[in-house]
């Protein structure tokens, strides 16, 4: 367990490495809703005839894959913002690292949040999906 004292600012979070694939997002998809017929996420063939290259990881899942990576950290992180910028697709059965960096620390909200840097990089190390994260995490007491 990570308590607030216990962070410095430049420590880093994960990496977790991950490759997502097609069976992942197929649960996804259908989880989440959108899984009744083939869409970007699921067909190969639909997603070129959007223009791109392959299926791709929908943007939501992404989101939860970064919350992951800040809630897998220490069980008594709370995710109190999420904000990220879809640089490129996330394909699947890529080899993925999800990161994070912290920032900055305000010991005077009563919260005792932190901000971090959150990324998901594929394997040539490119920033895919980059963001920022506020979070809260217990003090000792």
């Amino acid at each position: 367990m990570i308590f607030f004292e216990d962070v410095e600012l430049g420590d880093e979070l994960g990496p977790i490495y991950r490759s997502i694939s097609h069976q992942d997002v197929d649960q996804f998809v259908s989880v989440w809703g959108q899984g009744k017929n083939d869409t970007r996420f699921t067909s190969k063939e639909i997603a070129s005839g959007e223009g791109l290259s392959t299926a791709i990881v929908p943007g939501a899942m992404s989101v939860a894959l970064l919350s992951q990576l800040l809630t897998s950290w220490s069980p008594n992180v709370t995710v109190r913002k999420l904000d990220v910028i879809f640089r490129q697709i996330v394909a699947h059965n890529e080899p993925l690292a999800l990161r994070g960096l912290v920032t900055d620390k305000d010991p005077n909200n009563e919260r005792s949040t932190i901000e971090c840097d959150i990324f998901i990089e594929n394997a040539d190390m490119v920033k895919l999906i980059m963001g920022t994260a506020t979070i809260s995490i217990s003090r000792r007491i």
